[in-house]
């Protein structure tokens, strides 16, 4: 039995290349779920011209699997919804990934759930594996992609992922249906193993990489990445899949689409797109938190939200989750300082609409 694969067509999206948003969880005052602003947050990001979301991953918060909480069914289901009603107004398609979490049964009772409802590719998250060999990291990939086409996923270990080596991506490439992989370990020598695992298994015209490196955006989707001065093959991040995306995501869209074009006369590339990716990293230390090792960044990505009015609040499920000391004065900082890399007027030019 060959194992699910995408429709050609999400293949296709995927390859070309699209701005994917790590969808947040609009809660309100009481700290439930506030179905309005989350169904708006999901109209914003289509509308902006964002190819796909990601559900159920760290930005939309991890707790939301947890039993006293029962909100990752209900929050997969109102997104693919909300995609669906985007996908028919628009005229073009979305993918629709889901977040798989936890151990090997867990795993698969949210892959069989993504499934179900319709989501194309499951994120999977490998920081409950932690104490797992390689070689039981593998069959846990394996176990997934029986019924849900995988997107792999690095996740940092400082927001918890694990350490992800070359040997682990390059056994973890022979699964036929590893469709695409998120790169968010932070660090560059990391990043690195990835891709040249990616082109040592000649994987790299069939599985696309994904930045999520959110403190390296832009120089990711500029590099080429070669193993060799005179090697025929490379590979090249398609687009993102990124917590920063959910904020300014219409300034994304347009980022990503100028460089598909300079892609094709490498000639012009500037100067300029060097600053710009050094002045998108300040912006993110602000709105991450990196001053405080992460602890901030959820609520820092709600702020900017509810700045703009598509958020009514910061409020995450656990209470204790703030922004840092000194952080409110940071992203004060990185508005003031870079106002073209917010898409502010766009939001409210269509916020009642997405309201509504």
């Amino acid at each position: 039995m060959s194992k699910p694969l995408p429709d050609p067509q999400i293949l296709t999206l995927l390859r070309q290349g699209v701005v994917i948003p790590a969808h947040p969880l609009a809660l309100n005052s009481k700290r439930k779920l506030d179905e309005r602003r989350q169904r708006a947050l999901t109209r914003y990001y289509a509308d902006a011209g964002a190819g796909g979301l990601a559900i159920g991953v760290h930005t939309t918060q991890f707790e939301i699997r947890e039993s006293k909480f029962g909100l990752y069914k209900p929050v997969l289901t109102l997104a693919a919804e909300t995609m669906a009603e985007r996908e028919s107004s628009l005229g073009r398609r979305l993918i629709k990934v889901a977040g798989i979490a936890g151990k090997t049964k867990q795993a698969v009772a949210e892959a069989e759930l993504a499934a179900e409802l319709g989501y194309h590719l499951g994120l999977v998250s490998l920081g409950a594996m932690r104490d797992i060999s390689e070689n039981g990291l593998v069959r846990h990939l394996n176990a997934i992609s029986e019924i849900i086409p995988v997107f792999g996923f690095y996740l940092q270990p400082s927001v918890g992922g694990i350490r992800l080596d070359y040997s682990f991506w390059r056994r973890a490439l022979e699964i036929e249906n590893l469709v695409a992989i998120k790169v968010a370990p932070f660090n560059r020598y990391e990043t690195l193993d990835v891709a040249r695992a990616v082109v040592d298994a000649g994987r790299n015209e069939t599985v696309s990489l994904y930045t999520g490196n959110d403190d390296n955006i832009l120089i990711d989707l500029l590099t080429v990445y070669r193993f060799g001065e005179n090697s025929q093959r490379s590979v090249s991040f398609r687009g993102g899949l990124l917590g920063q995306w959910a904020v300014w995501t219409r300034k994304a869209v347009e980022d990503l689409r100028t460089i598909q074009r300079m892609r094709e006369d490498w000639a012009i590339t500037s100067p300029t797109w060097l600053t710009m990716a050094q002045q998108l990293t300040d912006a993110n230390a602000a709105i991450f938190d990196t001053a405080n090792g992460f602890a901030g960044c959820i609520p820092g990505i709600h702020e900017v939200l509810r700045r703009q009015g598509l958020l009514e609040g910061r409020w995450t499920l656990n209470p204790q989750e703030e922004l840092s000391p000194g952080q409110m004065e940071a992203i004060d900082r990185v508005y003031a300082s870079y106002p073209s890399l917010n898409d502010d007027i766009f939001v409210k030019e269509n916020l009642d609409r997405w309201l509504s």
